[in-house]
C-alpha cells in the first residue's frame, strides 16, 4: 500500500468478539475415571464361560417306581384264579342241582347186597328141605299141608329179600342225596371263594397303582431338589464371573455421584485495532498532515 501519493484506503474492520468456555471435572476425578474406563474396557475383553442349563435326572425313587411300573397285571393271576373257582363253582352248583338218577344212586350201592340176598335164598332152602323132611316122616309128603307151609317159607323169603334191597336203595338214595347236598354247598363256597379272590386280585392291583403313586410323588420331590441344586450351582458360578462387572459398575456409579469439583478455563478476544490498522491510519494521518503543509504537492 502507498501511504504517499494520491488516494486513500479505509481500515479493515476489527475482529468480532468471541469467548470459548472448557468445562472439566476436577483433574484427580478425571484421572480416575480414565483408569475406571480402562478397567472396565479391559474387564469387557474377557471372555465369559456361560454354565450350561443342568437338568436333574430321575430320582431313585421314581426309578424304582418305573421298574416296578413295567411290572402289569399284579393282582392278574389272583383274579384269574378267582376266575377259575367261580367256573368250578358254578359247574358244581349245577351238578348238585340236577335230579338224581340210577347213575348217581348205583354208585352208593352196597356191593355185598347180592350175598344178603343170596344168604336169605340160602337159608329159606333150608327151611323147605326141613318141612320137607317133616313131611315125609309124617307121611304126609306132598299133601296140602305141607304145600301151604311151602308157599308161606317162600313168601317170607320174598319180603326178607325185599326188605334187604329196600333198606340198601334207601341207604344209597340217602348218601346220593347228601352228596348232592355236598357238592351243592361246595360249590357254593366255590362262587364265594372266587368272588373273594378277584376281589383280592383288583386290591393288589390297586394297592400296585397306590405304592407306584407313592414312588413318583416322592421322587418328584427328590428331582425338584437335586433340580434346585443344580440351578442354585450355575447361578453361583454366574455372579462370580459377573462380579468384576458388579465391581466396575459400583465404582461408575461411586464416580458419578461423588463430587463434581470443576475448572473453568475462559479464552476470549476482544474488539481492538491490528497493528497494521494503526500503522496505516499513522501513515494516512502523517500524509494529511504533510498536504496540509505543502498544499503544491498533489
Amino acid at each position: 500500500m502507498s501511504f504517499f501519493g494520491g488516494g486513500s484506503r479505509s481500515a479493515p474492520p476489527a475482529t468480532p468478539a468471541t469467548q470459548t468456555s472448557f468445562v472439566r471435572e476436577a483433574p484427580g476425578i478425571e484421572e480416575r475415571k480414565i483408569e475406571l474406563m480402562d478397567v472396565a474396557r479391559q474387564v469387557a475383553q474377557q471372555p465369559i464361560n456361560l454354565p450350561d442349563y443342568q437338568v436333574a435326572g430321575l430320582g431313585a425313587l421314581e426309578q424304582q417306581g418305573m421298574t416296578a411300573a413295567g411290572t402289569t397285571g399284579v393282582g392278574a393271576p389272583t383274579v384269574q384264579q378267582g376266575i377259575n373257582q367261580v367256573t368250578q363253582g358254578v359247574n358244581q352248583v349245577a351238578g348238585a342241582s340236577a335230579p338224581i338218577g340210577a347213575s348217581q344212586i348205583s354208585q352208593y350201592l352196597n356191593p355185598y347186597q347180592s350175598y344178603v340176598t343170596n344168604e336169605i335164598a340160602r337159608q329159606a332152602g333150608i327151611m323147605g328141605n326141613q318141612l320137607s323132611a317133616q313131611a315125609v316122616n309124617a307121611g304126609a309128603f306132598g299133601g296140602g299141608r305141607e304145600g301151604v307151609q311151602q308157599a308161606e317159607l317162600q313168601n317170607r323169603a320174598l319180603e326178607a329179600m325185599g326188605r334187604a334191597q329196600q333198606q340198601g336203595f334207601n341207604t344209597a338214595l340217602g348218601a346220593a342225596q347228601r352228596q348232592q347236598q355236598v357238592g351243592l354247598s361246595a360249590g357254593q363256597i366255590g362262587l364265594q371263594a372266587g368272588q373273594q379272590l378277584g376281589q383280592l386280585g383288583l386290591g393288589q392291583q390297586q394297592m400296585a397303582q397306590s405304592d407306584l403313586n407313592t414312588l413318583f410323588s416322592a421322587g418328584g420331590v427328590q428331582r425338584q431338589l437335586a433340580q434346585q441344586a443344580l440351578d442354585a450351582q450355575r447361578q453361583s458360578t454366574l455372579q462370580q464371573q459377573y462380579e468384576p462387572y458388579q465391581r466396575a459398575e459400583f465404582l461408575a456409579n461411586l464416580y458419578a455421584a461423588g463430587p463434581k469439583s470443576s475448572s473453568q478455563v475462559t479464552m476470549g478476544t476482544q474488539p481492538s485495532t491490528s497493528p497494521l490498522a494503526q500503522a496505516v491510519g499513522t501513515g494516512i494521518g502523517a500524509f494529511t498532515a504533510f498536504q496540509g503543509v505543502n498544499p503544491n504537492q498533489a
